[in-house]
């Protein structure tokens, strides 16, 4: 996983200062010309410029300039889907057009999430916390375009897509739209709607004990059965009008060698296996193999509302190939449930929007939870491995790169434990509970185990720089365990010992990815408070 470029922390830092007093200071009511609004945006060079274009009406409220931002970044992205569309010409290479497959999902995916906020603040059929969500991952998506190039020093090919100036103008709707937000948390009010994917049927479907014989279809790996492969599984369900209800593939037990995409024209899936020892999606892909750390991955889920429930995600790539996801999910309003996710550097890949994780196992070294969705664990076992000679155990690097995304990892009464294969060596082998892949990386723990390979300053530098120290957000709250001590803990100015429950709060279920309004229709366990 490469790290985004740096840059001047100072300058960032007055500048979130200003855009938060500039956004608090504003009347509802008040109004002036383009440039007046577009000074209240941590980008108003660029907000002035597209705005100032074309035959853009003053805004008069706030809600007016917010949706004009965000009609203008959606014209930003489309001109860089056109541009990311003639870079395919170019791709002459393996490596190339295996970033340029990223870049051109990524985009459309960015272009598909900024219609979904247009649309459902227009008719009033999505929250300003579901806003702020899509905003949040259709900046990752652009992020994760340029990351990827960075993986094979490809960083020329991919810079036509970053001339549009797209990334500054979805930042500015992101602080924009956070004064909504901010306002309906004041309220009490944030989480009052239930997703429209959400049915009293699925909370039904999902708490009956015969859950396998209510499955639309079986995966079997026995000779004569219609659907061997998992894919050809979801072939079918894509080819079907199953009017966004839930469908719920059984996969049978048996170690399944395929790499699975799980589009965002397949919402609601449910992969319901037999147990995480038994029914096992495998692969091999990796960096060290030719492939992006985002194509990667095992199994990729994209659809809103996937649940995963008794399945094995591996990549067995090994700690010599780099990075290699067993899982990447930007899946909104996902969940998985008492599955393994077994890897070594970048394991699973939290990509972007809501999910949560309960009674999960999560295997790795390097990086091996990270990512930049909005996420919580919840009795979970998270096992650093054996890493190579040399190397360091690191478990978090969370990638929030905007300080308006409303993002972050939440472990919460789990336990964080070394695998079988680290005891004999843990006195010569560091492990750290995370380390900042971007400059607002957000990560807290809760209620947690930590045993004692837990190195006594927690928490890691980024390639021994002060990368990010003054703008990460890290922190530890009721702790317990031989690890837990923060006595010798790191003395950055973003890490904090948290001792207030309304601070802690804020990484909760309820809070992190307000989960009261989705969660229940699942029919998983979940704690929504502390």
């Amino acid at each position: 996983m490469a790290k985004l470029s740096l840059s001047f922390l100072l300058y960032v830092f007055v500048l979130f200062s200003s855009v938060s007093l500039s956004l608090q200071e504003v009347e509802e009511d008040s109004g002036g010309d383009i440039n007046w609004w577009c000074e209240t945006t941590p980008h108003p060079q660029q907000c002035k410029y597209f705005l100032s274009r074309g035959t853009h009406r003053v805004p008069c409220h706030r809600k007016d300039f917010r949706m004009l931002i965000l009609q203008v970044a959606l014209e930003k992205a489309q001109e860089a889907q056109a541009c990311t569309n003639g870079l395919k010409e170019k791709c002459r290479s393996k490596r190339k057009k295996a970033v340029w497959l990223d870049c051109d999902k990524l985009v459309n995916d960015t272009i598909l999430q900024l219609n979904q906020t247009l649309i459902g603040l227009k008719h009033n059929q999505s929250s300003d916390f579901d806003a702020q969500t899509w905003l949040s991952a259709s900046l990752t998506n652009l992020e994760t375009c340029f990351s990827g190039s960075r993986d094979f020093n490809l960083t020329n090919f991919v810079s036509p897509i970053k001339s549009h100036n797209l990334t500054e103008m979805i930042s500015n709707g992101l602080a924009i739209n956070q004064f909504f937000v901010k306002q309906k948390l004041e309220s009490n009010d944030q989480n009052e709607d239930f997703p429209s994917w959400v049915t009293s049927h699925d909370r039904k479907l999902l708490q009956t004990p015969s859950l396998r014989t209510k499955a639309n279809l079986v995966v079997n790996q026995a000779r004569g059965s219609k659907f061997r492969t998992i894919q050809s599984a979801l072939k079918y369900a894509a080819g079907i009008n199953r009017r966004n209800k839930r469908y719920i593939i059984y996969i049978r037990r048996g170690v399944y060698r395929e790499n699975i995409e799980v589009g965002n024209n397949l919402n609601n899936i449910m992969f319901l296996g037999d147990g995480a020892k038994y029914t096992i999606i495998t692969g091999s892909r990796s960096v060290g193999g030719g492939f992006t750390t985002y194509s990667s991955a095992t199994v990729g889920v994209d659809g809103i509302g996937f649940i995963a429930r008794g399945i094995t995600f591996r990549n067995t790539a090994g700690p010599a190939k780099s990075q290699a996801v067993a899982l990447r999910s930007s899946s909104d309003l996902s969940v998985f449930y008492a599955c393994s996710f077994e890897g070594y550097q970048d394991t699973l890949f939290v990509l972007a929007q809501r999910q949560f994780y309960k009674f999960c196992y999560i295997y790795g070294t390097i990086d091996f939870i990270f990512g930049n969705a909005a996420v919580v664990f919840q009795n979970c076992m998270i096992l650093a491995r054996r890493p190579l000679k040399g190397q360091a155990n690191i478990i978090t690097a969370q990638g929030r790169g905007d300080p308006f995304q409303n993002t972050g990892i939440s472990i919460h009464n789990c336990r964080v434990i070394p695998a079988p294969d680290l005891r004999p060596v843990m006195g010569s082998v560091k492990t750290y509970l995370g380390r900042p892949w971007q400059e607002y990386s957000r990560t807290v723990y809760m209620k947690t185990f930590l045993d004692s390979h837990i190195n006594p300053q927690g928490w890691s530098s980024w390639d021994n720089t002060d990368f990010a120290f003054k703008t990460l957000v890290y922190g530890e709250y009721a702790c317990f365990g031989p690890g837990s001590s923060t006595r010798r803990r790191v003395k950055w100015p973003g890490y904090k010992v948290i001792t207030s429950k309304s601070v802690a709060s804020q990484y909760t279920v309820e809070r992190l990815i307000a989960g009261r309004s989705w969660l229940p229709a699942t029919g998983i366990p979940f704690s929504p408070g502390l």
